[in-house]
């Protein structure tokens, strides 16, 4: 009997450490809370000083991540992949010609306890970096004068030790590869094609915002390689860093220089809807758990076409070993992982926008930055106060009481001063909540603050219930007090929507890398996710689309056949899928 009760005062322990490891799980939302630096160009400042990176690679090493981008004056390490801190350092020596850049699109290797690290260029006498600290700044040149010269550089080191550098970035050339000695980092034989794009067949790969503006060649750049049961996977960007279509594409072979094969499923890495789009340009990465992720660049692409973001989406390969990103409600809170899962399940917590285009008022408003550009769920348009003073305020009504589970802030430069990287600045803030909108009560108080936070995003302890909510500024590091989105998230208390209805696909014969998605409006969603892919087991890929009940996706390849699922949301949950839709 008391082995009995033993056991089962044993498996209660277990189920309750199980129960709050699961509470306890983190949770994060793109774009990523990073404290980005400005641009360094005043030529790229003209229309207004602004952040701006992109291009990012991460890297695990020895037990921490490491997360590279371009002409950020430093890098970033994390512990968990969402607390960040930033190291300063300078990579590029006085004698390089870079015109301001400062570690462009760089590329990251490990080498057994070694970091590497190198920029873009197409000189060949850039400083190849190494260390095994870098945590700190503590690095030394493992090569003075690289010769390779490479701009968008990828590098990979195969099981066997060989070393091989990826590179290219043009809208007329392909992407090379070369192998590079693993101890003197000198180039062994001269640099092969690898692939290139080929938009006649791909229409994701046209450029435009929306895959429909041939004016201009698409640009295949971002090289990246992994290598997964046997087989290497070359992947890169397109068609262009501006649109909302930029994403990732891959080409699958059996040696690290080729031949490759282009994948059915590509993009493979595809954000084109939401609060913040794009997913291009980035890197796949297995965490400490052995769980893939693909890190990639956000637009905005406002202030300037290079004005942008970072992201990161659960990846991974499927049993068949088809590379994939899970994008869907992908600037929504997600979970971070606490040990392996499978990514072909969403990791999405299920809190939804509680106030997409609801009513806001706001102390003040400067010009035509009007106060429901804060709640629109485009991070390209914002509201701006007339000042940065103490006291500016917004505050926004979620309609009904509601469960709020997480804040995110999202700061617009509006008048900024500061050109490249500022170190100490930091912004403070309070959110209040109310259920009446007379009687207030402080949820986030980051009044003593000394952080730098363009993407504040903060889970609460404890769930609240509010009606409203209402954010007033106490300190903004430079400019106006401005927010492209002050996003709200948890679960209303009324009916997620049913199941949309009518969902039809025209695909002419005319252009069959287009196509035409309508359906019956649902009177209950706020917004739709349609999934689409090659095979209706494999819809990896996903658009959300806002208040509209019609879609034109021009990113399928001519000869292939597709599928198409939809779904519909509001701030109560989401309904259940479609059947699949094929269309030849």
């Amino acid at each position: 009997m008391k082995t009995v009760i033993r056991y089962l005062l044993v498996l209660m322990f277990c189920c309750a450490m199980s129960a709050h490891a699961q509470q306890r799980r983190l949770t994060y939302c793109n774009p990523l809370n990073l404290d980005y630096g400005y641009t360094p160009f005043e030529t790229f400042a003209g229309w207004g000083k602004h952040r701006a990176t992109a291009d990012p690679t991460m890297t695990l090493f020895k037990g921490k991540y490491y997360l590279f981008s371009t002409n950020q004056f430093g890098y970033w390490w994390s512990d968990d992949m969402l607390n960040w801190n930033f190291v300063y350092r300078k990579f590029v020596r006085p004698y390089n010609e870079v015109k301001g850049d400062e570690l462009c699109a760089p590329a990251t290797l490990v080498l057994g306890d070694t970091l590497l690290v190198i920029g873009s260029t197409y000189n060949k006498d850039f400083t190849l970096w190494m260390s095994t600290n870098p945590t700190r700044d503590d690095w030394k040149a493992a090569k003075d004068y690289f010769k390779v010269g490479a701009w968008d550089p990828g590098m990979f080191a195969d099981d066997d030790g060989r070393v091989y550098i990826y590179h290219g970035s043009s809208n007329t050339l392909p992407l090379y590869g070369q192998e590079i000695d693993r101890h003197t980092f000198e180039p062994i034989g001269p640099k092969k094609e690898m692939v290139k794009l080929n938009p006649e067949e791909h229409g994701w790969e046209r450029f435009g915002e929306h895959n429909d503006n041939v004016f201009l060649l698409p640009f295949i750049e971002g090289s990246w390689m992994n290598k997964y049961k046997g087989k290497y996977y070359l992947q890169f960007g397109a068609p262009g860093t501006e649109q909302s279509g930029y994403g990732d594409g891959v080409f699958v072979g059996d040696h690290p220089l080729g031949p490759f094969t282009y994948q059915k499923h590509n993009p493979f890495s595809y954000k084109p809807g939401g609060f913040a789009k794009g997913a291009g340009h980035g890197a796949t990465w297995a965490d400490k758990y052995g769980n893939y992720w693909h890190i990639s660049t956000m637009g905005i692409s406002v202030k300037n076409n290079f004005e942008r973001r970072i992201g990161f989406w659960p990846a991974g390969f499927d049993q068949d070993g088809v590379l994939y990103s899970n994008t869907s409600y992908g600037d929504y809170p997600h979970y971070l992982s606490n040990g392996p899962e499978d990514h072909l399940k969403s990791n999405f917590t299920g809190w939804m926008i509680l106030n997409y285009n609801k009513p806001v008022e706001v102390s003040s408003t400067l010009g035509a930055y009007a106060a429901n550009n804060a709640v629109d769920e485009d991070i390209k348009t914002y509201w701006s106060a007339k000042t940065a003073n103490k006291g500016e305020w917004l505050k926004t009504d979620l309609g009904e009481i509601s469960t709020i589970n997480a804040v995110q802030i999202n700061y617009a430069d509006q008048d900024a001063g500061f050109m490249g990287k500022s170190l100490g600045v930091y912004h403070q803030y309070i959110i209040y909540s109310s259920l009446n909108g007379k009687t207030w009560q402080p949820v986030i108080d980051k009044s003593k603050n000394h952080k730098d936070v363009p993407h504040d995003y903060i889970e609460l302890k404890t769930p609240a219930k509010a009606r409203y909510i209402k954010m007033v500024n106490l300190h903004m590091p430079t400019g106006k007090f401005a927010l492209s989105g002050l996003r709200v998230f948890g679960k209303g208390a009324g009916a997620k929507p049913d199941t949309v209805q009518n969902l039809i696909v025209l695909r002419g014969d005319s252009e069959r890398r287009n196509a035409w998605l309508k359906w019956k409006p649902n009177d209950n969603a706020t917004g739709y996710t349609v999934y689409f892919g090659i095979a209706p087991d494999k819809l990896y890929n996903s658009m959300m689309i806002y208040g509209k009940n019609e879609y034109y996706f021009n990113g399928m390849d001519k000869s292939l056949p597709y599928y198409f699922q939809i779904e519909a949301f509001n701030e109560n949950g989401i309904s259940a899928r479609t059947k699949v839709v094929k269309v030849e």
